[in-house]
């Protein structure tokens, strides 16, 4: 029933955005906007209400079924006369998490959106592409969470008017099959192959749409953020004028977890050969491409073997990813675009080990069973054992008494535990970047999001993917499941205000690559200081109080020690 309630939810939304409103224009109505690409003509839909065109749907690479499953995203090879429409979603990329629970999925998915305001005729407007995250897994930009609408709608309200694009791209072993097969096949990374078609696809056809191909920004979160690193260090730091700009959401060249070489998935690879009768055969990858996709989907998904969904990312294939790139970035080897990096307070709480109560178990974890692949040393452990000591007073869940320990399930040091896993995965790596690109003399700027949404309790705090609804300005809610608080539920002006500072410096970004240069931004407290590694500073974007600018010093030793080890003990 949930599924269908937000299904419908999400239709319902769509068809509301079109419904011309009392003594709204009708021109579009009658007259659905157009648009001239390099392959043809696309119809799209006029919204009244938000002054905007869609046009949805729009296929940037061939199907990648049958043969061209597992291989490069291949350019569309077709023309055509007439009108085709790009009225609707398209399908997700399979995947296997809660987020494709409402959509309808395929392979056939490498699918884009473009929302544009209307009314810009002749203009050149700079292009906001977001790439969404769901740990490389789950996800997609049907995903109404992700509706562009209310930034673009923004956008113009401050100003600084943009397009928006999202897109689709291929997941779990869809879009990261790694082993020695692959790379043979340099069918290595198809996920981020696949975003990066899209951007070739958006130089060529954005013009067409009123963009500027010159101004591009690239945002995303978690896995979408940790993309557009990967897109900062690809070909090593090769820049193909591809985007100006980059937004980094809880994710950054540095990966969140181990950057595997691609031979280390060969025993997963080999798993999956076997389980579909492919490891037999002379051309193993071959024929998963000649499966049936029920029977292969069938593999990957079942419940014996759920390892399978999750443990594809990235990985060096000394082509798209060439190496461990921390070290790229200590050799400056990346696209020297201004960037904008940062985290939320509490993100180690959902990444967190739970049910530690003790130094003893505490140290076990960090050697021999810690998540995400970083397992670290006997010695290096008890340096961070000593550098994250079990002090609840420690900058995490701090809307908690100071001295407030946690009962089960969650352990006595759970705070301890979440300050280090979340420094570990996200927040030690975006004060890393911002360190390098500000070395470099490159723009960045710095944030930490701490708002707690409606509905989330204060012992999970201001945790992963809670800035999402503010980036956008989705003060509505939409895209929440039934089933979920919407973030700004009984929630004050103070959080729509939060969402629309936090807004406003995203899309003042994509227009300007500054945060701070948009009409009304001086009335909403301190200005967003650039970077400056003598005098590190990030923003602070705070529904309690007004938001400010604070030294970026706080769990300095930690963060040093993690970052100086990042190699020999992450292995990164």
């Amino acid at each position: 029933m949930a599924r269908l309630t937000k299904a419908l939810y999400a239709t319902l939304y769509l068809a509301s955005l079109v419904t011309a409103l009392p003594g709204s224009s009708t021109r579009h109505a009658s007259k659905p906007p157009t648009v001239k690409v390099k392959n043809g003509t696309y119809v799209g839909v006029y919204s009244a209400p938000y002054e905007q065109d869609f046009f949805l749907g729009i296929p940037y690479a061939q199907p990648p079924v049958g043969n061209l499953r597992f291989r490069t995203p291949k350019s569309l090879d077709e023309r055509w006369s007439g009108s085709r429409n790009a009225t609707s979603y398209s399908r997700e990329c399979v995947g296997y998490g809660s987020d494709q629970w409402n959509y309808e999925t395929s392979e056939d998915c490498l699918y884009l959106n473009v929302v544009r305001p209307a009314g810009h005729k002749g203009k050149k407007l700079p292009v906001a592409f977001w790439i969404h995250g769901g740990g490389y897994y789950q996800g997609g930009a049907p995903d109404q969470r992700y509706n562009l609408s209310f930034a673009v709608q923004t956008a113009a309200e401050i100003g600084k008017p943009i397009i928006g694009v999202s897109i689709n791209y291929r997941l779990s072993v869809w879009g990261f099959l790694a082993s020695q097969q692959t790379l043979a096949a340099g069918a290595t990374n198809l996920g981020l192959r696949d975003q990066r078609l899209a951007l070739h696809w958006v130089q060529e056809n954005i013009a067409a749409f009123g963009g500027d191909p010159k101004k591009v920004t690239i945002f995303g979160e978690s896995a979408g953020g940790d993309s557009v690193g990967m897109h900062l260090t690809a070909y090593g730091g090769r820049d193909d004028k591809l985007f100006q700009g980059a937004i980094m959401q809880s994710g950054n060249p540095v990966r969140y977890t181990a950057l595997n070489q691609t031979s280390d998935f060969q025993s997963l690879y080999d798993l999956i050969a076997f389980q579909t009768g492919c490891i037999q055969t002379p051309d193993s990858l071959q024929c998963l491409r000649d499966l049936p996709f029920a029977r292969l989907n069938a593999v990957i998904n079942s419940t014996a073997l759920p390892f399978l969904i999750n443990a594809w990312a990235p990985h060096i294939d000394n082509d798209f990813i060439r190496g461990l790139t921390s070290l790229q970035l200590a050799r400056g080897e990346f696209v020297h675009v201004p960037i904008i990096t940062g985290a939320n307070s509490d993100e180690g709480s959902a990444f967190g080990v739970k049910g530690i109560n003790t130094d003893e178990e505490f140290f076990n974890v960090l050697i021999t069973s810690s998540p995400r692949e970083t397992n670290i040393s006997p010695e290096f452990a008890r340096q961070i054992m000593a550098a994250y000591p079990d002090d609840p007073s420690v900058f995490i869940l701090q809307n908690l008494p100071p001295t407030f320990h946690p009962g089960p399930p969650q352990g006595s040091q759970f705070r301890r535990v979440g300050a280090y896993y979340g420094d570990q995965i996200f927040i030690a790596n975006s004060r890393l970047t911002a360190q390098t690109w500000a070395a470099a003399g490159v723009p960045a700027y710095r944030y930490r999001f701490n708002a707690i949404p409606a509905d989330i309790p204060e012992l999970v705090g201001v945790t992963h993917f809670q800035e999402v609804a503010f980036v956008f300005n989705n003060i509505l809610g939409v895209g929440y499941s039934p089933a979920a608080t919407p973030p700004f539920r009984g929630k004050g002006q103070n959080y729509k205000d939060l969402a629309r500072l936090m807004c406003g410096s995203w899309m003042s970004f994509v227009h300007e690559l500054d945060p701070n240069a948009w009409r009304g931004r001086r009335d909403r407290g301190e200005r967003w200081p650039r970077y400056n590694n003598r005098r590190p500073m990030d923003f602070v974007f705070d529904a309690n109080r007004t938001s400010y600018a604070e030294p970026d010093t706080y769990r300095k030793r930690g963060m040093e020690l993690i970052n100086e080890n990042n190699v020999e003990e992450y292995h990164r």
